[in-house]
């Protein structure tokens, strides 16, 4: 009876180790598991002398270099059709922005030794035929609607990669970027055709509201006419180019450890 009590209490010994264990393990091992965020992360990664270089990072590096083929060649359009003054400005902003934003994404990628697309992806090339294909007030509506629409998309991407990028190269880019997209929205938004009800409708197209949703507007409220802006011709400067002291401009791949 005594061995059989000694081995009984054994077994239940055993089992709570064994309990404990399996209790414990998960917790130890969760952050290296296969299919979390930071396993993920981890395995999507490159080490750079600039940093580590993501998955999402090389993403955002090749629709950089995508928006400006398309972009560039819809603001040329718009500035040889010259349908308004303020269509013209806007045209000059994307002409003078991508150009500039195309040499810096094509200097981030050779650094990094990624390959670049040269021409831009299929839903790209159907905005651009469709402002080739129209002219007068439908072409200057779309124009102003269809890049609205794609600067603001390309606008939180780049907000997410500068907050959370661990390479140097890639966030001096997304600086690059945000002021260049900033800029070109501030200049579509100033030709008074942006349809910012449109804007909203899409942004939340396939979202689940609320359960109890915004307060209901005002009886009887009208909402205002938007008043365009008058557009400011000089393109902001890049804020990884800019030098406060007057001197020459920084280079941002110069300093690969500089935050």
């Amino acid at each position: 009876m005594r061995r059989i009590f000694l081995s009984g209490t054994g077994l239940v010994a055993v089992a709570l180790t064994a309990t404990i264990a399996a209790l414990l393990f998960p917790v130890w091992s969760y952050a290296d598991r296969s299919g979390t965020g930071l396993a993920n992360l981890n395995a999507g990664s490159v080490p750079t002398r600039w940093g580590p270089l993501s998955a999402a990072d090389r993403d955002f590096v090749v629709r950089v270099r995508l928006a400006g083929l398309w972009e560039l060649p819809a603001g040329q359009q718009a500035v040889e059709r010259a349908p308004s003054a303020a269509v013209t400005a806007a045209g000059h902003h994307l002409v003078d922005g991508h150009a500039f934003l195309d040499a810096r994404v094509r200097e981030v990628a050779a650094q990094l030794g990624m390959e670049l697309p040269s021409q831009p992806n299929e839903q790209q090339r159907g905005w651009l035929r469709t402002l080739t294909s129209e002219s007068g007030t439908t072409y200057e509506k779309d124009f102003a609607n269809i890049l609205r629409s794609a600067h603001g998309k390309v606008f939180s991407l780049v907000a997410q990669i500068r907050a959370n990028t661990r390479n140097s190269l890639v966030r001096a880019l997304a600086d690059d970027a945000n002021t260049t997209v900033l800029d070109h929205i501030r200049m579509l938004e100033a030709t008074g055709l942006v349809d910012f009800d449109a804007l909203a409708r899409d942004s939340v197209s396939g979202t689940t509201a609320s359960p109890s949703g915004p307060p209901p507007p005002t009886p009887g409220a009208t909402p205002a006419s938007p008043v365009p802006v008058t557009p400011s011709f000089p393109l902001p400067p890049a804020a990884s180019r800019a030098n406060p002291t007057g001197g020459p401009a920084e280079d941002p791949a110069a300093s690969p450890d500089t935050p």
